[in-house]
């Protein structure tokens, strides 16, 4: 059996838990993920700990030494996809390890696998999707069309606004206080009868679902600083698309 510098193997956990956590892969898999890479180069007493921002792992090496490696995270994006790469690439390993230095050529590779849509295509479903929730929130097919386009133009606006400040409230808050003024606008002349249902079927581009479901499984696998956290995000994500709402309704 080939063994392989401790460091290296620490090196190719760390960066699979980077890919993990940019993509919006939840703790407690990513943790899962990172303890399996770890086991299948037959490293012993492997410990990792995972929060949305950081990730530290420790393994015992050869030498009977302990090792730790420690990531700060800054990024995070939605891609399941690169999730599902980087699980498939840890089962592969525990099945027969490779070589660190052909991992790490794959987790480069699977970094940088460009997305399969383009940003029209993301605003196209996003805008889809406003018009369709309009009629499951009891609106008409009136409010349809009004909420297609203030609900797609809202999450282009968003993104443009979070890449060039950075700050993701003050994106959220921009985005839905424009989407609110759409909606009266729309209102105003003629197109769309329900201001309320336009307004909620408009912003559930902005809701964040993901951020929600992945800190309940996150609480329900045990991982409560983790998935408190990630709840508090979505709060904070809620409160900017009300603050922005309440901003248009109040000077009604």
């Amino acid at each position: 059996m080939q063994q392989y510098p401790v460091a290296e193997i620490m090196d190719i956990c760390v960066e699979a838990g980077r890919v993990m956590l940019e993509n919006g892969a939840e703790t407690y898999r990513v943790e899962d993920t990172l303890y399996r890479i770890a086991k299948s180069y037959h490293l012993e007493n492997i410990n990792v700990f995972v929060v949305p921002t950081a990730l530290i792992i420790t393994v015992q090496g050869n030498d009977g030494l302990d090792h730790t490696e420690l990531l700060r995270m800054n990024d995070r994006n939605t891609n399941l996809e690169k999730v599902s790469m980087v699980n498939d690439l840890s089962r592969q390993l525990a099945k027969k390890n490779l070589p660190p230095k052909k991992v790490r050529d794959k987790l480069t590779n699977i970094k940088n696998t460009p997305t399969n849509f383009t940003r029209l295509q993301r605003n196209g479903a996003m805008a889809l999707a406003c018009g369709g929730f309009t009629l499951l929130f009891g609106g008409s097919f009136m409010e349809v069309l009004p909420a297609f386009i203030a609900g797609g133009l809202g999450h282009y606006l968003y993104e443009v606004v979070n890449n060039w400040t950075n700050v993701s409230f003050f994106a959220e808050m921009i985005a839905s206080f424009f989407i609110g003024l759409l909606a009266v606008l729309f209102i105003t002349l003629g197109f769309g009868q329900d201001l309320n249902v336009i307004i909620i079927g408009s912003v559930m581009s902005l809701v964040p679902g993901m951020a929600i479901t992945n800190s309940f499984r996150d609480l329900m696998a045990g991982h409560l600083l983790a998935g408190v956290a990630v709840l508090a995000k979505a709060l904070i994500t809620a409160g900017a698309i009300g603050i922005g709402i309440a901003i248009v309704l109040a000077f009604l």
